[in-house]
């Protein structure tokens, strides 16, 4: 057994290590939000919530568990940073340089990504779900299509309808996702538009030998192509009525 003295002795310097590494943390933490130059540094776990880190040179830096929520990283250099378990919901990262960073398991929810670069990054688990911007190389179609069918569930039609566009983009046989799109398109009354995603969607289903793509889409050509019969409103069409909720319809095109 230890003896107290030597018991005590231990524990007053682990707590003067811990007060050590918290007080270099801070001091890291305040270098970077003084001069945005913070190369390789030890910031897990830090607190750069709203932080304005634009531009700002991380390349390298440890931010594991790191809360970056709602910061402006635009421009920001993140090469070979380790960003796993980070939070970055609502973070611009617009032309950002992620190349050859650890996102692994990053909440990357409703984040800007326009021209960002993650050429070679590690993004098992991270959360794109709300992302704006997402680079094609990144995601597969599916995830597009995942993602614009859980927007178009909360309603935000014409972000589900960048999502499925960006699936079609990726795989441009995606019937599925013709369909999808032409659907959100129809629910924001975009009825040319819809009827255009409609055909294409059918043309596909039929060189892919698909039944139940066809028919259902051959239902929603015949709803198109009725005319209204009383004034539109911002109530569901009877399409809806006729094949059930808008999940059901979209979630039979899910590939998993």
């Amino acid at each position: 057994m230890k003896s107290p003295i030597l018991a005590i002795a231990t524990f007053l310097t682990t707590i003067g290590m811990t007060a050590i590494a918290q007080a270099a943390n801070t001091e890291q933490v305040k270098q970077l939000l003084t001069t945005k130059k913070c190369e390789n540094c030890d910031l897990t776990g830090a607190g750069l919530v709203m932080a304005d880190l634009s531009g700002a040179n991380l390349s390298g830096a440890n931010l594991t568990g790191a809360n970056l929520s709602r910061a402006n990283l635009s421009g920001a250099d993140l090469r070979g940073a380790n960003l796993s378990g980070a939070g970055l919901f609502g973070v611009n990262l617009s032309e950002a340089k992620l190349s050859g960073a650890n996102l692994a398991g990053a909440d990357l929810r409703n984040t800007y990504l326009t021209n960002a670069e993650f050429n070679s990054a590690y993004l098992n688990g991270a959360n794109f779900q709300g992302a704006i911007g997402i680079p094609l190389q990144i995601a597969q179609p599916e995830d597009f299509y995942a993602w614009g069918v859980a927007e178009a569930q909360k309603g935000n039609k014409q972000q589900a309808i960048n999502y499925f566009t960006q699936a079609i983009a990726a795989k441009p046989e995606y019937a599925g996702a013709y369909f999808a799109r032409g659907v959100a398109r129809y629910q924001i009354f975009d009825r040319q538009g819809a009827f255009q995603d409609a055909q294409m969607a059918e043309k596909l289903f039929t060189s892919q030998n698909n039944s139940s793509g066809i028919q259902t889409t051959q239902a929603f050509i015949k709803e198109l192509q009725t005319p209204y019969t009383e004034k539109v409103t911002t109530g569901k069409p009877s399409f809806f009525d006729f094949l059930g909720s808008l999940s059901s319809v979209l979630l039979q095109f899910l590939p998993f």
